[in-house]
């Protein structure tokens, strides 16, 4: 953990910038010339926000669509983010890849974030006063806040640090603290971040009052307060501020994306200035990668003519006509590295990136939270704590009859395990590829049970995914352990 905050804190002397500012170069900054004037504030913001284009080898933790192989919605057969290698062999705590991969974990990534955050928040009062300073702060606390969650709906017991880095002595070993009091710190936090931040559209990539309050719905669903959360969820559907895109596929790509009235949080880019450091693109699609194919059990959960299915997936026999990024060509399973028994992703492929190849500038954005998600998660915590009432029916009904999706509504009179089973069902395929099953199904504990001995490829049987009970909440990585034994402990199982 020591190492983990000497590189937070270098976080803050060598900041990147996703705004349009004139930063000094980052070998001239330091802590004896920083924090003198607002324009510090401006950049130091700046370094908490860049925080979150970590990048893991070719991909990144903070981009959601590698969390859906970790799932039984699709599969990667390169190993991004260590997903097949965790589902096939199991997970440990050397594992790689996002659970535990040396300085490209997501618990390394998300202590750096904090770290800055830490920091920011212990010195913005020295160069802001009043309005801005209330806000800047609490997109601090929002990120931070984010990160957290991150933290313990992933790894469970984690260590909680809310000091400015540059003040810890690092001699001193950290021990976990428990999920329950990291989530108290994240409610706090995102309580501070919702008084504090405009209630305004999101549209800048700064967060905003309802980028707080659906993250928190989040939270609380996790936490099974379910009355809170449906009640939360219902502020935002009041407020009126936000709908559904009348383009479900432009949610993904530019420039949809940035005029989108749907989308609350996301990581945003900006080619050329700030494309992303490997193209998803060609991770997703390219000759050689291929690595978000969906699973049959993913295909098979669609509902006859949901337009969703098309726009998600691609199928064999398509052509440019369907999106197809290779001109004269078709796609065929068993060629250019599409695998049989797979269908590759489409979500998030922008359409004018044609025949992609390492090297090309993409910059879709990574959306982390959308209103289609508010709705769903209204109608499932409305549906648990006071069953299927008239606005559950309203809101999932919302979502499939979307513009350009028009799917039929639900059938009247259901139970509340049935409603309970469709709200599942719409969560799936709505938000396919966004990173949200995986957590999904552990929350519900369902993760064994759809997880434990699940085929990927109907045709490969004998081939079957391992998920044990302490898989819920994955190992701290072992070089954190060894750096900090034996005061911090790893997770049981492990």
């Amino acid at each position: 953990m020591k190492n983990i905050i000497i590189i937070c804190a270098a976080v803050l002397i060598c900041l990147t910038s996703c705004k349009k500012l004139d930063v000094n170069p980052p070998d001239k900054l330091s802590t004896t010339i920083f924090w003198k004037t607002p324009a510090d504030a401006d950049q130091a913001l700046t370094g908490i926000y860049a925080t979150l284009y970590a990048q893991s080898g070719q991909i990144s933790e903070y981009a959601p669509m590698w969390w859906e192989n970790f799932s039984d919605n699709s599969y990667t057969q390169n190993n991004q983010g260590g997903a097949q290698q965790s589902l096939i062999a199991g997970l440990t705590s050397t594992v790689g890849g996002f659970p535990t991969d040396g300085g490209n974990s997501l618990y390394v990534n998300a202590y750096i974030s904090i770290a800055a955050s830490n920091s920011f928040l212990a010195n913005v009062g020295k160069v802001l006063t009043g309005d801005k300073l209330n806000q800047y702060k609490g997109e601090a606390y929002f990120l931070r806040a984010f990160n957290y969650f991150l933290l313990a709906e992933t790894y469970g017991n984690v260590p909680l640090i809310t000091a400015d880095p540059l003040t810890i002595d690092f001699k001193n070993k950290i021990s976990k603290s428990s999920r329950a009091d990291i989530l108290k710190q994240v409610e706090s936090d995102l309580d501070q971040a919702i008084a504090s931040l405009p209630d305004s559209k999101y549209t800048t990539g700064h967060a905003v009052k309802a980028s707080a309050q659906g993250i928190k719905v989040r939270v609380l669903l996790f936490e099974k307060k379910y009355a809170d959360a449906a009640a939360l969820a219902k502020t935002i559907i009041n407020s009126g501020q936000f709908s559904l895109n009348s383009s479900y596929a432009g949610n993904f790509y530019k420039p949809d994306q940035r005029s989108s009235p749907e989308i609350m949080f996301s990581v945003q880019f900006q080619t050329p200035a700030v494309p992303h450091p490997f193209a998803i693109t060609t991770v997703i699609i390219g000759s050689g990668y291929k690595d978000l194919q969906g699973t049959q059990d993913m295909i098979n959960e669609y509902e006859p003519n949901d337009p969703r299915k098309t726009m998600t997936f691609f199928f064999p026999g398509d052509t440019p006509a369907q999106g197809w990024p290779f001109p004269n060509t078709v796609g065929t399973p068993g060629v250019n590295s599409w695998t049989p028994g797979f269908y590759p992703g489409k979500k998030w492929l922008d359409p004018k990136n044609i025949d992609p190849q390492p090297g090309i500038l993409d910059d879709q954005d990574y959306v982390w939270l959308r209103y289609a998600d508010i709705k769903l998660m209204y109608a499932e915590a409305q549906n648990e704590s006071a069953g299927p009432d008239a606005s559950v029916y309203q809101q999932i009904n919302e979502v499939r009859a979307r513009p350009g999706v028009n799917m039929p509504p639900l059938p009247g009179n259901l139970s509340q395990t049935d409603m309970r089973a469709r709200i599942m069902h719409e969560r799936r395929v709505e938000l396919a590829l966004e990173g949200l099953r995986y957590f999904d199904l552990r929350r519900w504990g369902l993760a064994k049970q759809k997880l434990n001995g699940f085929i990927q490829n109907p045709l490969t049987p004998a081939v079957k995914t391992i998920y044990k009970d302490n898989f819920d909440f994955w190992p701290i990585p072992q070089n954190e352990i060894d750096r900090n034994t034996p005061v911090l402990v790893q997770n049981d199982g492990y």
